[in-house]
């Protein structure tokens, strides 16, 4: 096992509430003989009360046909991954977004230009459930190429410190996607945990490939961009209720007050069509 691997092993390992573990495996039980590994990750890893909080999950399936049957949820995931649903179990609130093996494996390296999965798991997360030790050790291993990928997409520069190489990846990653955090949000990743950083730094480094290439951000953003609102059109059909988290999450994030109308909800994605351009202009998502 690779100094990164071992690493991101251990991370993994960390305890978390045990309320999360038994959310976990409730929502695994949903998707008996496809579950392989359900990862947490997110804000809610630095909270110690989760009331009123929306979790955050991956479920890692073997496929989509075993996960969903023959349907356009299949084909769904497998056309704009990940497939994005709501979840509640015990009071607590999640969501959780559904990748098969493969895509989770692909998604965190340096093959493709999407972001939102290597950018999330270079940040700390807890496999909290997995179906065997097999899942474990694939889960272990695709995670562990997050880090590498993100300091290679970002690319080197001369002289600068780790932490701020970290920063400024982030900072990238952070300007492809539609969001919803103030500018600062991308430095205070790396600041909330800074000695994180510095550990993985060194491994994360010596496991980039050595025929890696530092992206091309401008075409990031106009696909990166694209792609949030392919997203938000899906989950107009998939996630129950997604208009008002959509709300909630801006309000939240951006200091906005948005309010749902009945209208809106009743046509989530012709609302989504309508908010995401007027939210573009006033700077509440970037």
């Amino acid at each position: 096992m690779s100094q990164i691997a071992e690493l991101v092993a251990e991370e993994l390992a960390q305890p978390v509430d045990p309320l999360v573990r038994a959310m976990a495996a409730a929502l695994a039980a949903k998707y008996p003989g496809a579950a392989r590994a359900i990862l947490f990750y997110g804000s809610c890893l630095r909270e110690s009360q989760l009331d009123g909080l929306m979790l955050d999950f991956y479920l890692i399936v073997s496929d989509y046909e075993t996960a969903y049957g023959e349907g356009w949820l299949a084909r769904a995931n497998r056309l704009i991954p990940p497939n994005v649903f709501p979840f509640e179990h015990d009071g607590l609130m999640a969501k959780y977004a559904v990748l098969s093996e493969a895509d989770f494996h692909r998604l965190n390296g340096q093959e493709t230009r999407n972001v939102s999965v290597w950018a999330r798991f270079a940040q700390p997360a807890r496999l909290v459930w997995h179906a065997d030790d097999v899942a474990q050790e694939t889960a272990v291993a695709s995670v562990s190429r997050a880090a590498p990928t993100l300091l290679a997409a970002a690319g080197a520069v001369d002289g600068e410190a780790p932490l701020d190489w970290w920063r400024r990846a982030f900072a990238l990653t952070y300007s492809v996607e539609l969001r919803a955090e103030r500018k600062s949000r991308s430095n205070s990743v790396v600041d909330a945990d800074p000695s994180r950083y510095e550990r993985f730094s060194g491994p994360a480094i010596a496991a980039i490939p050595s025929n890696a290439i530092s992206g091309n951000w401008s075409r990031r953003r106009l696909e990166g961009k694209l792609l949030s609102v392919a997203r938000l059109a899906k989950a107009a059909f998939t996630y129950s209720g997604g208009i008002d988290y959509l709300a909630w999450k801006i309000n939240r994030h951006a200091g906005t007050q948005i309010e749902i109308k009945p209208w809106q909800r009743k046509w989530p994605l012709l609302a989504a069509l309508v908010l995401v351009p007027k939210l573009l202009a006033k700077g509440a998502v970037r």
